[in-house]
């Protein structure tokens, strides 16, 4: 070899010692991943760690990866942050769409019950148990029904302070008209006794006054709940990972479940009236049917609570949904219905003589 070539191969020697070393143990890490170092091994060889659920690198060889802002979320490869899937209960979706054809549906029931007692308000089997109250209790019923389409589709602001103070002022208002109606019937029958001093009770006045003490205060409770910590939208952050859970926080949960527990109260009050009226002549035997409709509401109710608290976001909102539609079920079908059957189908018990007990000689339920 001449001289020229022993001098390039010793510039090549000396350039390659001056050149850092390249690391053979560790390939480089892609976007998704970070770099961990290896326990026991030289500071270039390092593992490639996938990032932690919630955070991304979107570069290679990153040292350490970042989480992404609240209202996104990392896509499959971890490289990049996309916007979470927003949840609600919606009426698009088959299970919004189900539960309100079945609120409309159902809340024309009680319409065609009151066109029905109002054709026949004439007839004994009508008057018999305050049909003044029936109709009161009929377009609350109704209302109650329709109430639950505020708890389907964009929990506004507005959405959030109307659902549940209108549900609890309307379901008070019926089971408070309920309650009323069984007072009425024991009140009735203890005045048609001998120089009894309830005869002076006797009369709307009293129903009207029951009604609307037992809705006032539910609605204060409603008031006092909206001033001191109103319901408000939020999203929901960490329920669903990968979903913003768009609803609504009732603010103050004491508030939300003394509202509930004074629909328990007046329940269980109306129960209790009612069966102990049970055994009252057959003209007055609606307390019968109150009795059932009582069980029934207060069945739904306490089923709702665990199951309430065990689900979380738009599935929460359907379990209250279908407690609403249940018991409000529950109140037409046990107390209307035999009433609906007789005026329809037994058109000829529907007089005064048999209610009375009277011309077959035969006591005849309502």
């Amino acid at each position: 070899m001449d001289d020229g070539g022993e001098a390039l191969t010793l510039a090549a020697r000396q350039d390659q010692t001056q050149q850092v070393p390249i690391s053979v143990c560790s390939p480089g890490c892609p976007p998704g991943f970070r770099k961990s170092a290896t326990k026991g091994q030289s500071r270039c060889c390092f593992q490639c760690v996938s990032c932690p659920q919630g955070e991304i690198s979107n570069q290679t060889d990153s040292i350490k990866c970042s989480k992404c802002p609240w209202d996104k979320w990392p896509n499959e490869k971890q490289d990049n942050c996309i916007p979470k899937r927003i949840e609600f209960l919606c009426y698009g979706e088959p299970l919004g769409a189900m539960l309100a054809a079945t609120s409309l549906l159902f809340s024309i029931i009680p319409v065609i019950i009151l066109g029905l007692f109002i054709r026949y308000r004439k007839t004994p089997i009508v008057r018999a148990n305050n049909r003044s109250l029936s109709y009161i209790l009929l377009l609350s019923l109704t209302m109650c029904f329709l109430c639950s389409l505020a708890f389907i589709g964009y929990p506004t602001l507005e959405k959030c302070l109307l659902r549940q103070t209108a549900f609890g002022i309307i379901f008070a208002l019926s089971v408070t008209c309920i309650l009323a109606k069984t007072i009425i019937v024991v009140i009735a029958f203890n005045a048609t006794k001998p120089n009894s001093d309830l005869q002076r009770w006797v009369g709307p006045q009293l129903s009207y006054v029951l009604i609307g003490t037992g809705a006032l205060i539910q609605a204060l409770i409603c008031i006092c709940w909206t001033i001191v910590s109103p319901p408000f939208s939020q999203y929901n952050v960490l329920t669903k990972p990968g979903t913003l859970i768009l609803e609504c926080n009732e603010g103050s949960p004491l508030a939300f479940w003394c509202m509930l527990g004074y629909l328990g109260l007046l329940a269980t009050i109306s129960l209790i009236v009612a069966f102990f009226a049970r055994k009252l002549p057959d003209s007055f035997n609606e307390a019968q049917f109150i009795t059932f409709s009582m069980l029934s509401f207060l069945s739904v109710w306490l089923s709702f609570i665990p199951a309430y608290l065990s689900t979380r976001g738009k599935y929460m909102v359907a379990m209250e949904i279908f407690a609403i539609l249940s018991s409000s079920s529950s109140l037409v079908s046990c107390i209307f219905f035999p009433k609906c059957y007789i005026i329809l189908f037994k058109s000829e018990i529907n007089s005064k003589d048999w209610l009375m007990g009277r011309g077959t000689g035969q006591k005849k339920r309502l």
